[in-house]
């Protein structure tokens, strides 16, 4: 019997089974990631961004199609991460403005409704680029268009956008060489993909879960965990990383094997939790060289479910927090100002940096965590200012930004469109309290020019990016042109980025060192440096970030 209509009921069903597939899916996502760096991946963006409208839909009360697609809407807006994840709360936003003013979808409403979905999500994108996840949804669009008035049955019709939507997945490879070099296809689009096909199964009678944990749904609408009491020291924190993970055995795993396994793992951390099962190995440790972990770990098989969280910084956010919240408290009786400035950092030293030039309120993030339009909105509201300026300092921030800026009453958001930790320095020191905003913000734009921008961290997964062949663990420099070095060892690489990036008109070379990395090893980076352009003066900071062992600027 044909399917004629979609009710509330079922559109929700579908949804959740959407969002589960999509959960399920998240680390093969990732995997399809061309820059091979250690960042919070589309998978885990798209995700988190579909676990907060999941959040708002099972919270609803009134189960109508209209309240149904409020909940799916502004959850996704509010809970948006990264370009992916901001592009997948505008297709939400648009389907939901068409959807909700129904009781029953038909296929003419199914059709108007993913028309105005990539019409939101195109209309969000400053420049929109095809071969990503813009590209398949308007395949998706458009095959539902052509099916108007020819598929009669909801089945079908959602059979063909699905396998439209796949073929055109599988076609962006040949419209971003980038695709093509890596040898994969457009991870945002994937991860649409697996949305569509979770509804799908649902809607096809197929066994599908829609349970999530509350745990799940809970961390999407969080920007940072504790990691210990407040009134401890980080230097208290003997090991510093938290680390699990999961080996999928592909070979024998023996008690004489796990009893030299453990005693490895504690000569290296703490806090060791190591339990086998058949043939996977649950581990927990705490130590301050995860790599050397998880290197033990792959002479035993495959790694999945790895989580590595920094305890230094989460203690140190936690901090950061409750001093925040005095201060937001001491602010209330404190006369309005004209502008106020809320960035998105990490590391204990470019937190500082940031507070000494005047920035109100933090945001603890950036590359290995993007904030989400939430984040945003809730340290903007924190800033007594009529004017409040975002300095995203990633460039897979900056839609969320955008997104919080068109959310706020009462203040005028300005969002500065930083890429780099750097530049967002620079566009605070371009600031001028004495001129208008508008000038202000033409200023600050242009300070960023002024910038080049590098950072050095190792890959994740090998790849084929920039006319590089970069294999797991490598060490790369990444400027503002892409990945310019590759190489084994750390300060090698860096020098050679930064020789990248200086030409005759260079001044000052900046080197942000990280939280792995000693301030001997960053200063004899800077003498290497010295010696062979004598003519820029260096200065090295402690940054304190994690994961990026130098993030450097030349000016």
């Amino acid at each position: 019997m044909a399917l004629l209509t979609v009710d509330a009921a079922l559109l929700r069903k579908m949804f959740l089974a959407g969002a589960k597939n999509l959960e399920s899916k998240k680390e093969i996502i990732n995997e399809l990631n061309v820059f091979p760096v250690p960042d919070g991946d589309t998978g885990t963006n798209m995700t988190l961004t579909i676990l907060s409208a999941v959040r708002e839909v099972n919270q609803a009360q009134d189960k109508s199609m209209k309240a149904l697609s409020k909940a799916m809407s502004s959850g996704s807006l509010k809970g948006a991460r990264g370009n992916s994840g901001v592009i997948l709360s505008q297709l939400l936003r648009g389907f939901s403005k068409v959807v909700g003013n129904y009781e029953q979808i038909t296929i003419p409403i199914a059709a108007e409704s993913f028309a105005k979905a990539v019409d939101t999500a195109y209309n969000a994108v400053m420049k929109p680029k095809e071969g990503t996840i813009l590209t398949v949804a308007r395949a998706g669009a458009e095959r539902a268009a052509e099916l108007v008035g020819v598929s009669q049955d909801f089945e079908d019709f959602t059979t063909q956008v699905v396998q439209r939507m796949q073929e055109a997945l599988d076609y962006t490879p040949e419209l971003l060489p980038v695709l093509k070099e890596a040898g994969v296809v457009d991870s945002g689009g994937q991860g649409l993909l697996e949305v569509m096909r979770g509804g799908l199964d649902c809607m096809l009678g197929k066994e599908v879960d829609t349970e999530f944990e509350e745990s799940a749904t809970a961390s999407a609408g969080k920007s940072a965990r504790g990691a210990a009491a407040d009134n401890i020291s980080t230097a208290d924190i003997k090991f510093g990383y938290c680390t699990e993970f999961i080996i999928k055995l592909e070979r024998t795993f023996s008690m004489a094997d796990e009893a030299a396994f453990k005693a490895y793992l504690s000569s290296i951390g703490d806090s060791l939790v190591c339990v086998s099962d058949d043939d996977v190995v649950k581990v927990h440790v705490h130590t301050n060289d995860p790599g050397l972990a998880i290197q033990k770990a792959l002479t035993f098989g495959q790694l999945t479910n790895m989580k590595i969280d920094n305890m230094r910084e989460e203690h140190n956010e936690r901090v950061i927090m409750n001093a925040e919240k005095e201060a937001e408290a001491a602010a209330k009786d404190e006369p309005r100002k004209p502008y106020g400035f809320v960035a998105v950092s990490v590391g204990e030293g470019m937190n500082a940096i940031f507070r000494e030039l005047g920035v109100d309120c933090l945001i603890e993030g950036g590359q290995t965590m993007n904030p989400s339009t939430e984040d945003m909105l809730k340290a903007v509201d924190k800033v007594n200012a009529d004017h409040v300026f975002i300095l995203p300092n990633n460039k897979n921030i900056i839609l969320a930004a955008e997104q919080a800026k068109h959310m706020v009453e009462g203040k005028e958001i300005i969002v500065i469109p930083t890429k780099t930790v750097p530049q967002g320095v620079s566009a605070v020191i371009a600031f001028n309290p004495e001129v208008s905003a508008e000038e202000n913000l033409e200023a600050m734009k242009e300070a960023l020019g002024y910038v080049k921008s590098g950072q050095v961290t190792y890959a994740v997964r090998d790849t084929s990016i920039d006319g590089h062949e970069i294999h797991e663990s490598d060490i790369m420099g990444i400027s503002d042109a892409g990945i310019v070095a590759v190489g084994k060892n750390i300060e090698d690489t860096t020098l050679e980025m930064i020789e990248t990036m200086v030409d005759e008109d260079s001044g000052l070379l900046s080197i942000y060192y990280g939280s792995d990395v000693e301030e001997k090893d960053a200063q004899e980076l800077a003498d290497r440096f010295s010696e062979k352009f004598p003519l820029v003066d260096v200065e090295i900071h402690s940054g304190g970030q994690p994961i990026y062992y130098y993030v450097v600027s030349v000016e």
